[in-house]
């Protein structure tokens, strides 16, 4: 389940995510995914739709022809419609399943059972928490597992991902132990700050939590992305590419040395397009998949990369993960709020003794679950903003580089669009409610209207 945290506030894992050039639809990928940060707009077919048995990205348009709007061919049109229809309703099926998941748990007092154990075996509070978040957060993945299985074999159905079944349930293994490594930290902190301050233990655990996200963020493209795929430095593997980013990184008047652009093999497990900017200070780098290398011409990928870079230049970054912080604190205080309340009710009849009892970690799981969804279109649009400027900052400093920069970001949108199959016309809630970068259809519009330089105005990023 994408949506539906593993471990307490996993949500706030998001922070660790890249800033993504070609995906989007919202719903978050779990922490231990791979390193795209959201799941892709290109959806699965509806129940009872027929899937194509090959990927219909295998001779995108990569030609220079001029885009004027975002078209598809009647065959690929239909395909991406269904997708967008799926992943619009595999979103709220998601999210209910998470709720009912959870509601499982609860009602056969699995916390209890655990809490029990851990208890038994030692008195030590570090060494429960050992014991019963990984029984916990195991059970919470295995109970899950139908969700993630489904929507990958969908992906499969449609070609968007390639990846073997036993090398997709490798990487889940990975990112299940990565998430108990993280849970058993962070359930610790949580219930020795509950203990110690039942008042306040919402904000102390907040406090607490802030220097682990800042180096999540720094850790994510240095140690566990390279977990999933491979890397290797960009001005080995394309050196005349290498060379066009430079000569646009200049005109950015940023340093970015050719040592912090990487290629991805991202396409031994997905035939999606995709690049992005991730990390902070020393781990902070541009990385493009070779799939996108592979598909796109050196003029469409300087703009992709000038997108990224606009990411780097305008702090999103530092600003997501600041607002990613300050929802965290909301939620937490709402589940400090709501959570005695909860337990009065039901309690009892689940086996838990109060807040600073271990076996209170699924409630608390489930509130903050409902609140961060009915928060999910402030953070979607909070991304679409940052997306929206990145794309506004892409155009600007690839002005003079790229021969009529709007036409060519057209195009890899376009390509884009082509390849991971973007639904042409999603509905306004779905966008509203799940979707992290503008629509396909929106992003050509702004490449091919924005011109403020025909217009004799100055542009706002690069001046």
């Amino acid at each position: 389940m994408k949506f539906f945290p593993r471990v307490i506030l996993l949500l706030l894992a998001l922070q660790a995510a890249p800033l993504a050039f070609g995906r989007t639809a919202a719903l978050p990928r779990d922490i231990s995914a791979p390193a795209a940060a959201f799941a892709p707009q290109s959806s699965q077919p509806p129940a009872g739709a027929s899937a194509p048995e090959t990927s219909p990205t295998a001779s995108p348009q990569t030609s220079e022809k001029k885009v004027t709007a975002y078209t598809l061919p009647p065959d690929l049109y239909r395909k991406a419609r269904d997708l967008g229809r799926f992943h619009a309703r595999f979103a709220w099926i998601d999210f209910f399943y998470g709720i009912f998941v959870l509601w499982v748990i609860l009602y056969w007092r699995f916390g209890p059972q655990f809490r029990d154990w851990a208890e038994s075996v030692s008195r030590n509070r570090f060494v429960q928490a050992a014991i019963f978040a990984p029984l916990l957060l195991l059970t919470m993945a295995i109970l899950g597992l139908p969700s993630d299985v489904y929507e990958n074999s969908v992906e499969r159905k449609y070609g968007l991902s390639i990846q073997s079944w036993g090398s997709w349930f490798w990487d889940w293994t990975k990112g299940q132990f990565l998430g108990i490594l993280l849970g058993i930290i962070l359930i610790a902190i949580l219930y020795a700050v509950i203990r110690w301050s039942p008042r306040f233990w919402w904000f102390y655990f907040w406090l607490a939590w802030l220097p682990i996200s800042v180096m999540l963020v720094f850790i994510q493209p240095v140690i566990v992305d390279p977990m999933f795929h491979k890397f290797e430095p960009l001005q080995q593997k394309d050196p005349a590419l290498t060379a066009s980013l430079e000569t646009m990184v200049q005109r950015a008047g940023v340093t970015i040395p050719p040592e912090r652009m990487f290629w991805m093999g991202a396409g031994e497990k997905t035939t999606e397009l995709n690049a992005y900017v991730t990390g902070l200070s020393a781990s902070k780098r541009i990385v493009v998949w070779d799939n996108t290398i592979a598909k796109m011409n050196t003029p469409q990928i300087v703009l992709v990369v000038g997108h990224e870079m606009g990411h780097y230049v305008l702090n999103h970054i530092w600003k997501g993960l600041l607002f990613a912080d300050l929802f965290g604190l909301l939620l937490l205080y709402l589940g400090f709020r709501t959570i005695s309340w909860l337990l009065r009710r039901f309690g009892a009849a689940w086996g838990i003794r109060g807040v600073e009892d271990w076996a209170s970690l699924p409630a608390l799981l489930l509130l903050i679950s409902i609140y961060s969804f009915i928060a999910n279109p402030v953070q979607s649009a909070v991304s679409r903003h940052f997306e929206h400027q990145a794309d506004q900052y892409g155009l600007e400093v690839t002005h003079g580089l790229n021969p009529d920069s709007g036409e060519v970001a057209a195009q890899a949108f376009q390509i884009l669009g082509e390849v991971d199959l973007s639904d042409p016309a999603p509905s306004p809630i779905t966008v509203f409610m799940f979707y992290s970068h503008p629509t396909i259809p929106d992003r050509i519009r702004f490449s091919l209207t924005y011109d403020p330089w025909d217009k004799g105005e100055q542009p706002e990023f690069v001046k």
